[in-house]
């Protein structure tokens, strides 16, 4: 059990710091608490899985931890700025220096070729310039085993295809962290394992922090953390290796 501890402590080169996060929501005629004193650090690097029952608030906690949305309480501290004290426009600038995403549904933008999907993320940075955005981008689409298909858009394209377009469009401004919502939820089995090993794979190679929800068990049995929230308390389990 790694929550409501008061003695925790938060070691000092952990990328993401978590103190007693709490998330509430106001119903009609009354409150309810998705999770209530969540303690949690993961360090540079890890591979952390989340699981939990559908509806136990698993994305909910990784849209927070990802500084998506702000916890009803707590602290939150990711690649050292203190997230619980700032504006949405400074999260904003928080996610844009460290944070790439991986969604279920992949999320390109249906109108755009995959290697302009791709090259987005560098377009927001203040010193875009688009030859060098192109190469960069280009690099890792034939990185993810798509250099033929850069000039398809996602129509065209498998889920698999997809969703490696979307792996490569989150790692393209070299983040710290990954965080993946249900990376492989809509995949089939066969593809769901070629996605699973190329994020593992980009991981170890590119140094960059793996956080991922999933409901694959088998999937969170791959990573070298195993967090399970149940009950509105998180649980750590062993794993091997």
């Amino acid at each position: 059990m790694i929550q409501n501890n008061p003695e925790s402590t938060i070691m000092p080169h952990a990328i993401i710091s978590a103190q007693h996060l709490t998330q509430k929501i106001q119903l009609s005629h009354s409150q309810f608490t998705i999770f209530e004193g969540l303690n949690v650090e993961i360090q540079a690097g890890e591979q952390v899985a989340i699981t939990g029952r559908s509806g136990s608030g698993k994305s909910t906690l990784l849209g927070i931890l990802a500084t998506l949305d702000q916890a009803s309480s707590g602290q939150l501290q990711v690649c050292g700025a203190d997230v619980s004290a700032l504006n949405e426009e400074q999260r904003a600038q928080v996610r844009l220096q460290n944070i790439g995403f991986v969604f279920q549904s992949f999320q390109l933008l249906p109108h755009l070729t995959a290697l302009e999907n791709v090259m987005l993320p560098l377009r927001l940075q203040p010193n875009f310039k688009f030859a060098a955005a192109e190469q960069k981008a280009l690099a890792l689409l034939s990185r993810v085993g798509l250099a033929q298909q850069a000039e398809q858009t996602p129509k065209v394209l498998s889920g698999g295809e997809q969703q490696r377009v979307a792996i490569a469009r989150a790692l393209v401004s070299e983040p710290k962290i990954i965080f993946a919502d249900e990376p492989t939820g809509n995949l089939d089995g066969e593809t769901a394992r070629e996605i699973e090993q190329l994020l593992f794979q980009l991981n170890r190679e590119m140094g960059t922090t793996l956080v991922l929800v999933t409901h694959d068990q088998t999937l969170a049995a791959q990573c070298q953390r195993h967090l399970e929230l149940s009950q509105g308390q998180l649980i750590e389990h062993n794993v091997g290796g």
